[in-house]
């Protein structure tokens, strides 16, 4: 799945679910062939827990990875949850696939982030060995940090009741990468200052271990403007953009020793389209949603009437139109979903687009179904339990010798034949042209009836006692003068629901 940023650069949306745990993350080419890569990594106010990911990056001639922290619906610095380094290992291994795709050394590669982004930047890039780091205001004893300011993040990585050696574990991450002096070579920038109110217990303290580094360069912003933590980064992006931009030329801004150009307009994308297109979001092996209930182009009243069908192999059905999101149903054990809107459908056409997502978020491609939502039509309402029978008991309504059989057979939409049904989600829908009310019955025996709405419409749910197999329901139409239909027959199975 794509989408375009703000001057037209393509974003493409993947899914690396080949480790342990489940990487979301964007992607966009390089232009005039740069053969660089800035992975990117989101602070705790990142857009969609994607980092630096509003246009920032729209005029950086490098391919752009953007990696979202969010696993298991909580942040995790790309390191742990509940003290389970799983998380590092399938980041790490997304990275060096990408790496790899696009034909590079960790030397052609910036790692760039701000906050707990510049913690993971700081990691990442001296753990294995990448040669630029751009890390502002990070944090480097996380442990300690995300304990006392971010308790919610600290029970998502250390466990519930974050035990002290795991804290332990996690300050020591960083600050043990420092004092081994791994990575030797690595261009470090750093941006700091004294307003932000992390300065003294996160970046102070380990100022020495940093210094050891020949290509340690660290930009110490001080200003009255300055109000905290978060500002640093702000007053200080022209510059951290520009460092950017010189990395991916190739330019190390520290020394007078540059390499300008690098580009290969020509180079073999092959390994990067296939990467991308393996991992990307929106896979066919996650069949499109069916939508059973309402068919193309039916009329529908503005309330009451869900959107009904089958999504086999998803957890949930995402509902949209516009380009605006509406809901998200949920689907059941058996692939059966339905959603019915609270406010009403405006009146007219509607074109609703729906996908599947499946436990590891992979979507399905597009189902889109159109409808006409009317005013002027009103939703069957059940049987009452309390209404005579008048021309629907058992004699009179299937006494077709005595009824004149004129009416043409309904049309039923639901259940769609050799469905397989939960004894508790059977509903028959259908239309029927110049009828007042339609009758179901089995084997001789009737069902129920539910009347027949202005447009031609009828919905009964048939709340009763199915025995689990197959059923042939025979549906008819009659109407006040005493006509018939020529039954219609629906077939489909029945299943036991689970646990009954």
């Amino acid at each position: 799945m794509s989408e375009s940023a703000a001057k037209g650069r393509q974003v493409i949306r993947g899914i690396d679910a080949s480790g342990a745990h489940p990487v979301e993350y964007r992607f966009a080419h390089a232009r005039g062939g740069n053969r660089h890569l800035t992975v990117v990594f989101a602070d705790t106010h990142g857009p969609d827990d994607h980092g630096w990911a509003t246009g920032m990056f729209d005029d950086l001639r490098s391919n752009i990875l953007w990696i979202r922290d969010r696993f298991d619906d909580g942040n995790t610095y790309y390191l742990c949850k509940e003290g389970d380094f799983g998380i590092e290992e399938s980041v790490i291994g997304l990275i060096q696939k990408v790496v790899k795709a696009l034909g590079l050394t960790p030397a052609d590669v910036t790692l760039w982030g701000s906050s707990k982004g510049g913690s993971a930047a700081l990691h990442f890039g001296l753990k294995y060995g990448f040669r630029n780091i751009v890390a502002s205001v990070p944090q480097l004893r996380i442990g300690t940090f995300v304990r006392d300011v971010h308790p919610d993040t600290g029970r998502h990585m250390l466990g519930e009741t974050m035990p002290e050696d795991r804290v332990r574990l996690l300050d020591s991450v960083l600050t043990d990468l420092l004092v081994s002096e791994v990575n030797p070579g690595a261009h470090l920038y750093l941006v700091s200052s004294p307003q932000d109110e992390q300065y003294a217990t996160q970046i102070e303290p380990y100022l020495g271990l940093l210094q050891r580094y020949p290509n340690f360069n660290f930009l110490f912003s001080e200003s009255p403007h300055i109000t905290g933590h978060d500002e640093v980064t702000r007053r200080n992006t022209p510059p951290l953009l520009g460092i950017a931009h010189l990395l991916v030329e190739g330019i190390s801004p520290r020394l007078g020793v540059t390499r300008h150009g690098h580009e290969e307009p020509d180079a073999d994308r092959s390994g990067i389209t296939g990467f991308l297109a393996s991992t990307s979001i929106v896979q066919d092996r996650l069949a499109p949603p069916v939508v059973t209930m309402p068919l193309p182009h039916d009329p529908l009243p503005v309330t009451g009437v869900p959107l009904t069908g089958r999504a086999p192999g998803a957890v949930r059905v995402s509902i949209w139109e516009n380009g605006g999101y509406l809901a998200s149903a949920p689907v059941g054990p058996e692939g059966d979903w339905t959603w019915r809107r609270e406010e009403p459908w405006s009146t007219g056409e509607h074109t609703v687009r729906l996908f599947a997502v499946d436990r590891n978020g992979i979507q399905s491609a597009r189902t889109d179904v159109t409808f006409t939502a009317s005013d002027r039509i009103t939703v069957p309402r059940a049987p009452d339990a309390t209404e005579p029978e008048q021309r629907f008991d058992t004699e009179q309504y299937f006494d077709t010798e005595g009824a004149r059989v004129v009416l043409l057979p309904p049309l039923p939409h639901t259940p769609e034949p050799g469905q397989q049904l939960l004894a508790t989600s059977i509903r028959f829908t259908g239309a029927s042209n110049a009828a007042t009310r339609v009758g179901f019955r089995e084997n001789g025996v009737l069902l129920g009836s539910c009347p027949v709405a202005h447009g031609g419409r009828w919905l009964w749910d048939a709340v009763r006692d199915w025995s689990a197999g197959t059923h042939t329901v025979e549906v008819v139409a009659a109407n006040d003068a005493g006509e018939v239909s020529p039954p219609a027959t629906v077939t489909f199975a029945v299943i036991p629901v689970p646990g009954q």
